[in-house]
């Protein structure tokens, strides 16, 4: 498993943990809003509706597959990946049992804005961390590793876009707040990282040797 908790252990813990509650948290605002929802989210929504599961449970069920497909791509996942996979589904089911719906939309338009911001923070926590990515960014990696002739950038679109379309033929929420999200999530997660990423201590330099005189 990859990161390691030598360095700042508390504090790493904490970011993780807070940055993955909080993403759950924020994807319920979103959900809340219906106004429309980042394309994975649309993807779980869609299932959820399909099958009658709880989003929570189908964001759980989603990345427990993602995870085992990283398997032939030789992906390793750390305490990070697997509390991902966990603590988020379990943080939207809990919100959205807390967090009824509304109305009005000026309420509806508030919940989209602080889920897209709060989102851009708790992926910045949980990335600070540096204890594994989540599953669903692991498998975009693995794929680009697998097959470096591909750009990140058209994998992520490719997969993004393709769950995107199945969720909403399943009946996620696709909407303004979806394009919002595209636009926003980076430059907010760009933002927020410097605050929250943990680094690790650059190894010392190596000893400088003086040479003998020459006699």
């Amino acid at each position: 498993m990859i990161g390691n908790l030598r360095h700042r252990p508390v504090r790493r813990l904490t970011h993780l943990f807070v940055g993955l509650v909080l993403y759950g948290f924020s994807m319920a605002l979103m959900i809340r809003s219906g106004l429309g929802l980042n394309p994975w989210d649309v993807f779980h929504q869609g299932l959820s509706r399909l099958t009658g599961l709880s989003m929570g449970t189908m964001v759980i069920a989603v990345g427990v597959l993602v995870l085992l497909a990283w398997i032939p791509l030789r992906q390793r996942p750390g305490l990070g990946t697997v509390a991902n996979v966990v603590v988020i589904g379990l943080a939207v089911d809990a919100t959205l049992a807390l967090l009824p719906s509304v109305d009005p939309l000026p309420l509806r338009i508030g919940l989209l804005v602080a889920g897209i911001v709060g989102n851009g923070a708790a992926t910045a926590l949980y990335l600070g961390a540096r204890l594994g990515p989540g599953p669903r960014d692991g498998l975009m990696t693995g794929l680009v590793a697998r097959y470096p002739n591909r750009s990140l950038r058209l994998v992520r679109t490719v997969i993004e876009v393709g769950v995107l379309a199945v969720g909403a033929v399943f009946g996620g929420t696709v909407g303004i707040g979806t394009i919002a999200y595209a636009l926003a999530i980076g430059p907010l997660a760009q933002l927020f990282l410097p605050l929250f990423d943990v680094a690790e201590p650059s190894p010392p330099a190596p000893e400088r040797v003086t040479p003998a005189p020459v006699t």
